[in-house]
């Protein structure tokens, strides 16, 4: 697996010899890493400098990683941000995703499974900072927050476009019904039925258009798929 472009990666983490594993690994590859070992020093380096990725460790010895990614969610040109941490409680994955970060990864992991899920991050990062996403016959700019089909402007309350921004960026991966609360509602604390409800108003307003972009895939969570589903 390797990722789609050369990509400027900042990583925060204090364990030596995972700095030097990542490090070596990523760059082999082509990749740009710049390294900080405290919260302090990695969020004064993303504050300071253009990343495509953060590779952040959530346990620092000076405070916690989600501090960090908290503090980067504002910013304008906000990298991708990955979390890599020990801590396997859900607790923990919810809190590092509402924190802001685009994914999550527990300790041991695969190399190869890093690589897939930092393409898959930076991907929609640079998707998201481009501007328009295309599919089908629809164009969603998330500059601007207008979605069209062809020329007919498409009406969307904010909901419908949060969750469908969400659901292009990931496109065509299925993305989780937690992933998909916290785009819209900002909390994973809300009913399964508020989303299917938010997700069939979304699906009727695409399907008067082009029918079959969003699917349902059951013990997953939803798709947006590139071509309608014949």
């Amino acid at each position: 697996m390797e990722l789609s472009s050369p990509l400027r990666i900042l990583l925060i983490e204090d364990d030596p010899r995972m700095v030097e594993l990542l490090r070596r690994g990523l760059w082999e590859r082509g990749h740009t890493i710049v390294t900080a070992a405290t919260a302090q020093e990695g969020q004064q380096l993303a504050e300071d400098h253009e990343f495509d990725a953060i590779l952040l460790d959530i346990c620092l010895p000076d405070r916690s990683g989600v501090t960090v990614a908290r503090a980067l969610a504002g910013k304008e040109r906000r990298p991708a941000i990955l979390m890599l941490t020990a801590l396997r409680e859900e607790d923990h994955v919810v809190l590092g995703l509402e924190s802001g970060a685009d994914d999550y990864l527990t300790k041991p992991f695969s190399f190869l499974e890093l690589l897939a899920r930092l393409n898959s991050a930076s991907r929609r990062s640079r998707l998201f900072r481009s501007g328009d996403i295309v599919f089908g016959g629809f164009t969603l700019d998330t500059e601007r927050r207008r979605l069209m089909h062809n020329l007919t402007d498409v009406h969307l309350t904010r909901s419908e476009f949060l969750l469908l921004r969400e659901l292009a960026l990931r496109s065509p991966e299925a993305v989780p019904r937690r992933h998909l609360m916290q785009a819209v509602w900002q909390t994973t604390q809300v009913t399964d039925g508020a989303l299917d409800t938010l997700v069939a108003a979304l699906r009727e307003k695409l399907d008067r258009y082009e029918s079959g972009h969003i699917a349902t895939l059951r013990g997953l969570g939803y798709a947006l798929q590139q071509e309608p589903a014949a």
